[in-house]
């Protein structure tokens, strides 16, 4: 049983982030979500035992590899729920994009949220003021 003088406020937080790739292959796919979520690590603190779940869309000219697989691999990463989708298709959007949905439970409702937007996908939220680095 919890004593109520250690009940801690938790909150699920939600991190977004997007990368782009020059082709459709598994290494340029690999690469680009390694670079992907080590940006998302070095500027959140994020403990893997509190990650709810993570979900990767890719536009449909990606198909070489799946993300998920990918963060798979990450020490630490083994337990957390991963899902691959398909981005909705929209006539002129960003090609070769792979974007995430990182939802985490969280006790430090202040902690600033960094939303890593690489490479091209940076074209993608230019108005977020949170899509830059904290350090």
């Amino acid at each position: 049983m919890i004593q109520e003088d250690c009940v801690v406020s938790w909150q699920v937080r939600a991190i977004r982030g997007a990368t782009t790739v020059p082709d459709n292959s598994a290494t340029a796919i690999q690469e680009a979500v390694t670079e992907l979520l080590d940006a998302l690590e070095a500027n959140n603190r994020i403990d893997p035992q509190y990650v709810v779940s993570l979900t990767f869309s890719v536009t449909r000219d990606l198909d070489a590899i799946f993300p998920a697989s990918v963060a798979r691999q990450r020490a630490g990463w083994e337990d957390i729920p991963l899902l691959d989708v398909q981005q909705m298709y929209v006539a002129g959007s960003l090609e070769r994009c792979i974007r995430l949905l990182m939802h985490i439970n969280c006790a430090d409702l202040t902690l600033p949220v960094y939303h890593p937007y690489l490479r091209q996908a940076q074209r993608l939220r230019p108005d977020w003021r949170l899509a830059q680095p904290t350090s």
